[in-house]
């Protein structure tokens, strides 16, 4: 038997069902359009030998194209009512037994993955997005690519490249996982409510070797952090509370590893930060 996707019809009666609003809290917005869902699950490449991850399901138009494919799926869902009511929703839709695992709880606090998915595909609520995946990265380093919807703005500051106007912090803590890219827009219009802002879909891949350790991760973090709390200033400066204390001490570790003291935190690779990071004690 097929799986069949949810139409637009259907989204809503469920949502009345169970009387669900979308909220902006929560960052839902739900996907009423077949071609879009399909879509996404296109550019992300999914084939039945697949175990996805998704979050944030809602009421499972996403999810259904991802089982359209034979993948298996975990799903984590923060609403009660809709984590309840997924199971039947896709058993409904002809979802084998045991091809889906729904996952009553907020992404930002689990810890565990049963099955060790291998890849990520979500609409993800706006407010927590960027969160969302860092924790997702650095939790579950068995998740190798994927494919998520996010906000314009959200994802084109994680694909954009050193030099860019939107280039931050978030970009370079993404590049610590991998390469990351604009892979398509989505139109205002197949979601209910219509929101407010455009949506893009971000793919990444997982470098097969990790940069580092998490204590190195951490180090690299922070000075990314500290370089873009006050990205106009010059690095020597802006790096000094976490680098000696000083500006001088600070442009010596700089130019140890090979960066320009004067240089701004936007100038700067992964690798670079990646650098000074190891410097550090």
């Amino acid at each position: 038997m097929p799986v069949t996707l949810l139409g637009a019809t259907e989204i809503r009666a469920l949502a009345a069902e169970l009387d669900v609003t979308p909220t902006k809290k929560l960052g839902q917005n739900f996907v009423v359009d077949a071609n879009t869902v399909r879509k996404i699950v296109h550019v992300a490449e999914v084939t039945a030998s697949d175990h996805v991850v998704e979050v944030g399901p809602g009421l499972g138009s996403l999810t259904l194209a991802i089982l359209e494919t034979g993948a298996r799926v975990t799903a984590v869902e923060i609403d009660h009512r809709l984590a309840e009511r997924l199971p039947a929703t896709a058993a409904a839709h002809g979802v084998a037994a045991g091809a889906l695992t729904v996952i009553d709880a907020d992404a930002l606090r689990v810890r565990d993955l049963p099955g060790e998915p291998n890849v990520l595909v979500a609409n993800l609520p706006y407010n927590v997005s960027v969160p969302v995946l860092l924790h997702f990265m650095e939790t579950f380093p068995h998740i190798a690519r994927g494919v998520v919807m996010v906000q314009a703005e959200v994802g084109e500051r994680l694909a954009a490249p050193p030099g860019s106007k939107v280039y931050g912090a978030p970009s370079v803590k993404a590049a610590w996982y991998g390469p990351w890219r604009l892979a398509g827009t989505v139109s205002r219009q197949v979601f209910w409510p219509v929101p407010n802002v455009d949506s893009v879909l971000v793919g990444f891949h997982r470098d097969p070797q990790p940069r580092g350790d998490d204590s190195l991760r951490r180090k690299t973090f922070q000075i990314v952090d500290a370089a873009f709390q006050q990205r106009r200033k010059m690095l020597r400066q802006a790096l000094a509370p976490v680098l000696g204390g000083s500006s001088a001490a600070a442009s010596e570790t700089l130019a140890a590893a090979g960066v320009d003291p004067t240089a701004r935190g936007e100038q700067l690779t992964i690798d670079d930060f990646v650098r000074v990071a190891r410097l550090v004690r």
